[in-house]
């Protein structure tokens, strides 16, 4: 028997107990559309956390004031602002495997372009910071040396900014109001996106810190310190994140003259391990869920055998016929092969589709991130047809040995 023959028989005999093979096929397809949901969900958070990665910036940690201790409760991180401009410039300068380290401050307040105004966030930052936090310009021009020391009256905005404000207007060389005083917008921030707590980056106003120092804070007691909010520090490439944090930490406790064993007043945040973490968390997940959904296959294919091993006990006499006119052993094995994977393959493809609907279900009503890709779709079928083979042999295999005197008598 040729296989174009065998096709034409399993379809044959399927279609003939059509209620039957549907039942058998429902496991097969629940189980890839299963397969297929669950491996884009997860595929989808880790995207969302890797795009994360990317808005932050690589290779980057952040030291944080530390926290204090008062009538002997010890209270939140950045309650004491110890920080200054010039920790960021040793940190920068001492340490050879630091690239950039960025002193920044941050407010917020409201930004007036004519009849628009806009509340925003308000960060002071030197020209390192863009670089520390992969950040480039859309359009415009960087902070000069004049204008970073003298306080300039100058600013970058954020793309959200730009377009609640000046709408279709290009806003390079407009003049913005922030808190009442008149800001010249010298560039716009590249699109950054949301980070990892939701938040719009893109909604921002930076000026040169020594602007939001002198202008926006009025030069009080911790301006004239050079106090800082926090630095964000950028390692080189290929460089040990825990070696330069250790190394930062060392520096900073020598700056403060922290007694050994004492606090540190600063903490020390690695934010890309923190992301790793996560990204690794949701590789995980995604193999987890997808282990859980396989589950369902491996149900499916015990049905397939189950009702192979009836359609044998059924068609033992047709078995035998075929046998007394010269089918051979490897004929009727291959002919109830082809009826199992045929039944694989057909729920696999009905599967797909389901599971392609339920992924666009999940991200359009649950806000969820999905991707479906072609590589778990040949996964959930090529398993569904290894789960036919497999289920099908045994019944194959016993329908293949039957005595063709034996099967001619059966009743």
């Amino acid at each position: 028997m040729n296989t174009l023959a065998a096709l034409r028989s399993a379809f044959k005999a399927l279609a003939a107990n059509a209620l039957r093979s549907v039942l058998t096929m429902l496991g097969i397809i629940i189980g890839v559309a299963a397969v297929i949901t669950m491996i884009a969900v997860g595929r989808g958070a880790t995207e969302r956390v890797q795009e994360q990665m990317k808005g932050l910036g690589s290779n980057i940690m952040l030291v944080l004031p530390g926290g204090v201790s008062q009538a002997g409760v010890r209270l939140g991180a950045q309650t004491r602002q110890r920080l200054t401009e010039e920790d960021a410039l040793a940190i920068a300068y001492e340490i050879p495997e630091v690239q950039v380290a960025a002193p920044t401050s941050r407010t917020s307040g409201q930004a007036v372009f004519g009849n628009t105004n806009w509340g925003t966030t308000i960060f002071g930052v030197t020209n390192d910071y863009l670089e520390a936090r992969d950040w480039g310009l859309a359009s415009g021009r960087l902070f000069d040396g004049a204008e970073l020391s003298g306080s300039a009256k100058v600013a970058w905005v954020g793309a959200t900014v730009a377009r609640e404000l000046f709408g279709d207007q290009d806003p390079v060389d407009q003049t913005v109001r922030v808190r009442g005083i008149p800001m010249k917008v010298l560039g716009v921030l590249a699109t950054k996106g949301q980070n990892s707590m939701g938040q719009d980056q893109d909604d921002v106003i930076m000026v040169p810190i020594s602007t939001l120092r002198n202008r926006l804070w009025g030069g009080d007691a911790s301006s004239k310190l050079k106090r800082v909010g926090a630095i964000s520090v950028k390692v080189r490439e290929g460089q040990d994140m825990k070696a330069v944090e250790e190394s930062v930490k060392d520096l900073l406790r020598q700056r403060f003259k922290v007694q050994p064993g004492g606090d540190d007043p600063f903490q020390i945040r690695n934010l890309t391990e923190i992301l790793q973490a996560q990204e690794e968390s949701s590789r995980v997940m995604t193999l987890l869920l997808a282990a859980v959904a396989g589950i369902s296959l491996l149900i499916g294919g015990i049905g397939i055998m189950n009702i192979m091993l009836v359609s044998v006990t059924e068609r033992t006499r047709e078995i035998g016929l075929r046998m007394a006119v010269g089918a051979r052993g490897r004929d009727i094995l291959a002919q109830f092969l082809i009826e199992a994977t045929t039944l694989s393959l057909i729920g696999g493809a009905i599967g797909v589709m389901l599971g392609a609907g339920a992924t666009l279900a999940v991200g359009q009503f649950a806000g969820w991130r999905a991707a479906m890709t072609v590589d778990a779709v040949v996964l959930a079928v090529g398993f569904s047809a290894l789960v036919g083979v497999f289920f099908g042999y045994y019944p194959a295999r016993r329908a293949s040995r039957l005595l063709p005197i034996a099967a001619l008598r059966y009743e």
